[in-house]
C-alpha cells in the first residue's frame, strides 16, 4: 500500500513539473522596465517588412500611459486600440521566446532580444541581439528556428536573461 501511495506521489509529482515546464518561462524586461524595451508589439504586424538582409523599419514607440501585463511582464502600446488587439490575442502578438534572441536559443540559451533587430516569420514576431546575429540568422531562419523549436522546451522555464542589450538603448515608451 506504501509503494502504491509513493508511486502515485510520484507521477503526480511529474506531472506537475510538466505542466510547469509547459507554461511560459519569464518574460526578458530590461532597465526599461518593459518588456520589448517599451515599443509596442502590435505595431510591428502594421510595418512594411524590410527584405531579408535590409534594416527593419524603425519600430513604434508605446506609451507608458497605454499598457497591459502579460507573462509577468508590462507591455507599452502607443494607442489604446493596439493595446485592445493585444489584449484580444497576446499570443498572437508577443515576441517568441519571451522576447529573447532567436538566435541564441537555437544555440541553446537565452541573450536579449533588439527590439530593432526584429522580423516577423510565419505571423510570429522574433528578436534578435546584434546586427551581425541577425544576418546571421537570416541566412537560414527555418533551420535556426527548427533548432530554437527543439531546445526552447529546456530552456523556456529557465529565468529570463539580466543581461543589457549591447549597443542599445531605448528612448520607450514615451511618458506624455
Amino acid at each position: 500500500m506504501l509503494r502504491t501511495r509513493l508511486r502515485s506521489a510520484a507521477v503526480i509529482l511529474a506531472a506537475l513539473a510538466a505542466a510547469s515546464a509547459a507554461s511560459a518561462g519569464p518574460q526578458y524586461v530590461d532597465g526599461t522596465g518593459y518588456a520589448v524595451s517599451g515599443y509596442d508589439v502590435v505595431a510591428y504586424f502594421d510595418l512594411d517588412q524590410a527584405p531579408q538582409g535590409q534594416s527593419q523599419p524603425a519600430p513604434v514607440k508605446g506609451r507608458a500611459a497605454i499598457t497591459a501585463r502579460h507573462n509577468g511582464a508590462v507591455f507599452a502600446f502607443a494607442s489604446e486600440a493596439n493595446r485592445d488587439r493585444f489584449l484580444a490575442d497576446p499570443e498572437r502578438y508577443a515576441p517568441q521566446y519571451d522576447g529573447h534572441c532567436a538566435y541564441g536559443v537555437a544555440q541553446g540559451g537565452k541573450v536579449p532580444g533588439n527590439p530593432e533587430l526584429w522580423r516577423i516569420e510565419d505571423g510570429k514576431l522574433y528578436l534578435n541581439i546584434t546586427r551581425r546575429i541577425a544576418r546571421k540568422w537570416e541566412r537560414d531562419i527555418p533551420g535556426y528556428l527548427a533548432e530554437a523549436s527543439e531546445r526552447w522546451e529546456g530552456l523556456d522555464p529557465q529565468p529570463a536573461s539580466a543581461d543589457p542589450i549591447p549597443r542599445f538603448d531605448s528612448t520607450a515608451p514615451l511618458t506624455e
